[in-house]
């Protein structure tokens, strides 16, 4: 096993299951992707305002980069979230869950008062181990 994630037993486990506290890549590349917000092919932004559907194209922005490198979700060790209000994170939830079907990655989410486009509600990065 080339990743192994999971929550060490010297500390307390999550206070959900949407993360894990630790991955523990073995070998094999690395995969760095840049935070991707709800941009649709003409650089406009898709559904302002809607986080269920920005999480949507979001996440399928990733899963094409990903499969692009030969990669899955299941490949994710580490995501990093950005909301620009904390109470959208259960929609935003409900769309991750979807995507990470197994032990979940390492994960921050964190509140910002805006992102670089203005009806941006969510920026999301991650890092992978390319297969």
């Amino acid at each position: 096993m080339r990743v192994k994630i999971g929550n060490p037993e010297t500390v307390p486990a999550p206070p959900n299951t949407a993360y894990s506290h630790t991955a523990y890549v073995t070998q094999g590349p690395m995969l760095y992707v840049s935070g991707q917000i709800a941009l649709d092919e003409n650089g406009d932004m898709d559904a302002p305002g809607d986080i269920t559907r920005q999480s949507e194209v979001i996440f399928s922005l990733l899963e094409r980069i990903l499969a692009a490198h030969g990669a899955g979700f299941e490949d994710v060790v580490n995501i990093r979230s950005f909301l620009t209000d904390l109470d959208l994170r259960m929609g935003y939830g409900t769309v991750r869950q979807k995507y990470f079907t197994g032990p979940p990655p390492t994960s921050t989410t964190v509140e910002v008062p805006r992102l670089f486009h203005p009806d941006a509600l969510l920026e999301v990065e991650i890092i992978a181990a390319v297969p």
